[in-house]
């Protein structure tokens, strides 16, 4: 849960540092200076110039006073007997020294908030000088030759509305020169992100490499948000290749070999392990699909798929051994073994560090890890004893005065946070589980996790709004495998650019761990209650903080705490199980006896037939895999004979793969009209990987699996294309053509158990629902109506006068920005004499019963 990275890597940092001597009170003279320049730099990024001078002057001048003779009066100093001095002037010497220990310290708190303040203000300074701000503000096109500054990464698939948000390739870069288009030339050194939309050059794009030179046309706009890092977003025009003009630096290219290595020694592992071992060892994340990264962010295990400080500690432990023997001549490692001394181990280490921030890039946490290995390193080649406290208070320091943005790093805060757990609460938690009878190993596994997650995820709330339940058992359980994952990866890396066949061996032997952490996060993410909602924001994480707080303080304080905590144990697991007798007692959700339930899954559809069992006819999938996949598991469904796909606009196709997600599904019945044609290829693609049939949907077809018995009513022959329609799967007047894929939409008559009748009309338009009414006049009223088009204002008075629904329920998400379901639709409704239920209000929706036992059920949420 630690963003970039969590208590594996502050594990093994503390460990490649910690002596193993007993050590007295920790070292932390350094942490108010680091914490200044830290918050000052927080805050000097994002105000205006001019108040960040203003605070830089008062800091240096509050710094200077305190550092002379004339600011005694203001602090006094208490008069304190010194049995080295005489009894006459003892008590004013040490009164004088400490004094001057706390002046000292007070001047030096300033100093280096100025300090972290100024370095701040001349980073953000270069984002609003120059011709490119302007160029931004102006949304200018201009001629860019830009330096790029990190690896290109692929933006997440996204659903808005009724289309998937094209994927782009995204990259970090330096403006250095730029011709506006009237021909003037500025010569210029600014910080920019670049956006590559979709297009035949792709590939080309992907493999640059830092320290490339490029020359771009691009339109220029302002970043989204006030502390973005860069001066402005360049959307580069066309979708060719880059325009190369200067080749990557001879480093940057022999990083880039030994990367491209490593990913074609991985190329015959299985998908999991194939896609998480480049991640692992060097940060290279492009093989990660949405699915697999979904699971890890679930399991708080993404600080694995992000190269960590973890990676680096078990490489030094290599060279020098177990921490704590460092100093010693009878130290570990292969160091002694080659016959290297303490200061030859010492560059040799720093030789390996440097290397592994240039192949695994300047990331957050790689420069925090290499910052504290450094640290290290020293005090291994001058024998002198080092906390590591320091050494990450330092390491904090150097590299906000480096980069100030990092002060605004969720990543970093959570890194230095779970390092911080690991040195400060992780010993004292450690030793009492041990007191209380737990093996060594896993009392300090145990305590890891538990000190990195309490301190951390008030944090990860902020942001993400949610807790992970399985976090803490998810990452004992992947500790087992990142070292040899690791090792082994590093041997990879290492043997490629030489030797490919044992490359080949070596990946095979590390995508056994590589695999077992990815088995580890999917099945982790597969449990019903792996997270917890929580209330986002600076408040919410307050208000878990508070919560950790009382839980740490009971866990100490109550009596009897072994059978309280047995009983904790298990009140988590039932939680994260979540079986559904149990869940069905405690909360009334799912219903039982259920015959129809409208999922919650945001702005889009998908809802479920009973057939029986754990079987269920499922129509339509929603935009997202997740929350269908949540919704389905609540249900206890495990076999779908058919899904239907009404349309495929991607709020209802986009989370196909969520009701593949460990279920048999027997075929999956689509429309005829394969638009928009992106969105049909990912159903077809993603079919044929499950090697689940396709099949099409006709007028008149009629199915039956036990009691469920359902009819197609429409699209007729060219029916899709009947009246064109008006707004997108996403509402308003949407995009053109999309009321024809609308219009194409598959609707159902269904007769459910115990008589239960319902009518799907997918996102049918009113055109389209006047054909089908007129196409079966004799169509009769029904139990339950499934408003078409997420209730939009363009309905058909004359299709919801025929059928009087007694139940209208509407698939809706939060706050969305289309007004669904619109007013005049619920009242229209309701002045048929419906109930309308929505899930945006209501949450998820299940009926139960029929007739005059007709019940719907909403499931909260």
């Amino acid at each position: 849960m630690r963003g970039d990275e969590d208590e594996d890597e502050a594990t093994a940092d503390a460990r490649a540092g910690a002596p193993s001597w007993e050590e007295g009170p920790a070292d932390l003279r350094l942490v108010p200076l680091a914490a200044a320049a830290w918050l000052a730099a927080a805050i000097a990024v994002g105000v205006a110039g001019w108040w960040t001078v203003a605070g830089v002057v008062v800091c240096l001048l509050g710094g200077g006073l305190l550092l002379t003779p004339a600011a005694a009066r203001w602090f006094g100093g208490t008069a304190v007997p010194d049995e080295r001095v005489g009894a006459a002037d003892g008590p004013t010497r040490r009164g004088t020294a400490g004094w001057r220990l706390r002046a000292t310290a007070f001047a030096g708190v300033l100093l280096c908030a100025a300090a972290g303040a100024a370095s701040a203000g001349l980073h953000a300074a270069d984002l609003r000088r120059g011709p490119v701000p302007e160029l931004a503000r102006e949304y200018s096109r201009a001629q860019l030759e830009v330096t790029v500054t990190s690896d290109p990464r692929l933006t997440r698939p996204r659903v808005r509305g009724s289309e998937t948000v094209p994927v782009s390739v995204v990259l970090d870069g330096e403006v250095t020169r730029a011709e506006r288009s009237d021909g003037t030339v500025h010569r210029t050194r600014a910080p920019v992100l670049l956006i590559v939309p979709p297009g035949e050059g792709r590939a080309e794009w992907l493999r640059l490499l830092p320290s490339t030179r490029l020359k771009v046309g691009a339109r220029l706009a302002p970043p989204s948000r006030p502390g973005d890092p860069f001066a402005a977003v360049l959307k580069v025009s066309g979708a060719g290749p880059p325009r190369i003009i200067g080749p990557p630096s001879a480093i940057q290219r022999t990083a880039g070999e030994l990367r491209a290595g490593l990913r074609t020694a991985t190329d015959g592992l299985d998908p999991d392990a194939r896609a998480l071992l480049p991640g692992l060892v060097v940060g290279d994340t492009s093989r990660i699909g949405s699915e697999l990264r979904d699971a890890f962010v679930a399991t708080d295990l993404t600080h694995v798929l992000a190269v960590s400080g973890s990676n680096l500690s078990v490489v030094l432990l290599l060279l020098v051994g177990r921490p704590g023997r460092a100093h010693q001549v009878e130290r570990g490692g292969l160091a002694p073994r080659l016959g290297m001394s303490l200061r030859v181990t010492a560059v040799a280490g720093g030789a390996l560090t440097l290397a592994f921030v240039v192949v695994c890039r300047p990331d957050p946490s790689v420069l925090r890890a290499a910052a504290c290995g450094l640290v290290v390193l020293l005090a291994i080649g001058t024998g002198r004893r080092r906390s590591l406290i320091p050494a990450l208070a330092a390491a904090v320091l150097l590299l906000v005065l480096y980069d100030p943005w990092l002060a605004r790093s969720y990543g970093f805060l959570l890194s230095v946070l779970a390092t911080g757990a690991l040195l400060t609460v992780a010993p004292r938690w450690s030793e009492a589980l041990r007191r209380r009878g737990v093996p060594d190993r896993l009392a300090e596994a145990l305590a890891a996790s538990l000190a990195a997650q309490a301190v951390c995820a008030p944090v990860v709330v902020v942001f993400a709004a949610r807790v992970s339940l399985v976090a803490i058992p998810a990452n004992l359980f992947a500790e087992l495998a990142v070292a040899p994952a690791t090792v082994f990866g590093f041997a990879t890396l290492a043997v490629a650019a030489v030797w490919m066949p044992a490359a080949e061996a070596l990946a095979w032997v590390a995508g056994w761990p590589a695999g077992w952490i990815a088995r580890v996060a999917r099945t982790g993410a597969a449990l019903p209650g792996a997270e917890l909602s929580w209330p986002g924001g600076w408040w919410g994480g307050l208000a878990l903080a508070l919560v950790t707080a009382v839980a740490v303080l009971a866990a100490r304080k109550l009596p009897y705490r072994g059978p309280v905590a047995g009983l904790v144990v298990v009140l988590l697991l039932l939680v994260v199980v979540r079986p559904v007798p149990l869940t069905r007692w405690a909360t009334g959700w799912p219903p039982r006896g259920w015959v129809f339930a409208m999922c919650q899954v945001g702005q889009g559809d998908a809802t479920v037939l009973a057939a029986g069992g754990d079987a269920a006819v499922v129509v339509d999938a929603g935009p997202d895999p997740v929350p269908v996949d949540r919704c389905l598991r609540e249900l206890g469904v495990r076999r779908v004979p058919l899904l239907v796909l009404t349309h495929f606009h991607a709020d209802h196709v986009a989370g196909l793969p969520g009701v593949l997600r460990g279920r048999s599904v027997g075929a999956i019945q689509t429309t005829g009209l394969e638009e928009p044609p992106a969105q049909a290829a990912f159903v077809r693609r993603t079919a044929a990987g499950a090697r689940v049939p396709l099949i099409r949907a006709g007028v008149g077809e009629r199915r039956r699996i036990g009691a469920l018995e359902w009819s197609v009513l429409w699209p007729t022959a060219g029916g899709g294309a009947a009246g064109g329609g008006r707004g997108a799967a996403g509402g308003g007047r949407g995009a053109a053509g999309s009321g024809g894929a609308n219009d194409a939409s598959v609707a159902l008559h269904v007769r459910a158990v115990g008589g239960l009748t319902l009518l799907l009309l997918g996102d049918l338009e009113p055109p389209a629902q006047r054909g089908l009414l007129r196409a079966h006049p004799g169509l009769a009223p029904v139990d339950v109506l499934k408003v078409a088009h997420h209730g939009s204002a363009h309905q058909d008075p004359g299709l919801i006068r025929a059928v009087r629904p007694r139940l209208a329920l509407v698939s809706a998400g939060r706050d969305n920005p289309y007004g669904h379901p619109s007013p005049r639709t619920v009242e229209s409704l309701r002045g048929g004499g419906a109930r309308v239920l929505r899930t945006d209000r209501d949450g998820a929706i299940a009926v139960v019963g029929a007739g005059p036992g007709l019940v719907a059920v909403p499931g909260g949420g």
